[in-house]
């Protein structure tokens, strides 16, 4: 007999009995079904937290005041600060590597405008920052060098903070908004980005940098400072920064570095390496489900063994040999264990479309996935119908003809 019979036969064999042969697929199912699902949840959520931090620009490093522990009394335990002064330093010593720089400025407050309230992230920063971070302006503009300096009460609002605050559809621009006790005018409106399913970086507001100090925080303390890097210079660029910030705080060689700077590529490689861990993690949890399934697979396969040992007989007495019993068995637990993955499959997708849809969850169908949940269903099979089949196969011929 060819394999085409073989799964001829194997079909006829579960249709002639549906429930038990579901029943014994649904632990392929449900592992098949639970490993590209997590799979795709794992993956989903890398891909976005990649797709968040790119969103927050392109060659950007951060630069961060840290403790300094030095051996001289002066520095242990003080922290040196950042200057306004420095992102543009910055710009004039390393300017074959750094395009821009700029004060940075985080702030948490509520915003209201008439009778609504949003909490957004409020960022300060000066005219370069648009840059920096890759956002662009879709109505209005962005505020100038003389708006900083004069500490102007203007801000451009990201998209999710327009949808929050202006619910009757009125154009943002030029309408005031109030930022605890101090009045806003809205100048511009940024390009929606998208929130990708983790954190929402169009819920925002940027202000010019001294007056978020002054008007927000009220003091004169600097976050940190942005820097855009020339493409494919960001190391160089970090060194060269190191060296001019070292020498302006005037930090002995033998002291560490007061100052931490982060590159953006850096922490997406973390975040990738962080979040397949995770998805292996899932895949791993998820994998259990098959191997009880393919436990019952062999389980009922044996019990099929058992009910038709008349039938191995008689097909032996026909002339059948060995591999040709050993070979129907095996088939049929092989495709009892391939049409729960494909069903597992169909399940899973449907689950990541509802997720995706309903739930906002940044779920997506891997194709290596789907063919791993596959492929291992047909290895389970395999496996868990290898000693049914040879039971099968080794029975005697006039032991199965007289078994009742």
């Amino acid at each position: 007999m060819n394999i085409f019979e073989f799964v001829k036969l194997a079909f006829f064999a579960i249709t002639r009995n549906k429930m038990r042969a579901f029943l014994t697929m649904l632990g392929i199912i449900i592992g098949v079904g639970s490993v590209i699902a997590m799979i795709g949840i794992g993956e989903g959520s890398k891909k976005a937290q990649t797709a968040i931090i790119q969103a927050m620009g392109t060659n950007m490093l951060t630069i961060n005041a840290t403790q300094r522990r030095g051996f001289g009394p002066a520095a242990s335990g003080t922290v040196e600060r950042l200057r306004t002064e420095d992102a543009l330093s910055i710009v004039e010593e390393c300017p074959d590597t750094v395009v821009a720089a700029s004060p940075y400025i985080q702030a948490n407050s509520p915003v209201v405008f008439k009778n609504n309230n949003a909490m957004p992230m409020i960022y300060g920063a000066n005219q370069d920052f648009e840059l920096i971070r890759g956002w662009k302006i879709e109505q209005g503009r962005f505020f100038d060098e003389h708006e900083i300096i004069a500490q102007a009460k203007v801000c451009i609002l990201g998209q999710t903070t327009v949808e929050n605050l202006f619910t009757d559809g009125e154009s943002p621009i030029g309408q005031v908004i109030r930022i605890r006790r101090a009045l806003f005018e809205v100048i511009g409106v940024m390009e929606k980005k998208g929130s990708a399913g983790f954190g929402d970086p169009d819920d925002a507001i940027i202000a010019p940098y001294t007056t978020v100090m002054r008007k927000i925080n009220g003091n004169d303390r600097l976050s940190s400072i942005v820097v855009s890097s020339v493409d494919g210079k960001s190391d160089l660029a970090e060194d060269e920064i190191t060296a001019f910030l070292r020498q302006r705080m005037r930090v002995m060689p033998r002291d560490e570095t007061p100052f931490s700077i982060r590159k953006q590529d850096d922490l997406i490689k973390m975040r990738e390496e962080s979040a397949g861990v995770i998805t292996k993690f899932l895949a791993l949890g998820a994998s259990i489900s098959l191997i009880v399934g393919g436990i019952g697979i062999s389980n009922i396969m044996l019990v099929s063994v058992t009910e038709r040992t008349r039938e191995i007989g008689v097909r032996r007495a026909l002339g059948a040999t060995q591999k040709s019993i050993m070979g129907q068995f095996l088939t049929e637990a092989v495709v009892i264990s391939i049409v729960g993955g494909i069903v597992g499959l169909i399940l899973a997708l449907g689950a990541i479309i509802i997720l995706r849809t309903y739930v906002n969850l940044p779920a997506t169908a891997e194709s290596w996935a789907m063919t791993l949940g596959l492929g291992f269903s047909g290895v389970v099979g395999v496996v868990a119908g290898f000693l049914p089949a040879l039971k099968a196969a080794k029975l005697d011929v006039i032991d199965a003809l007289r078994y009742e």
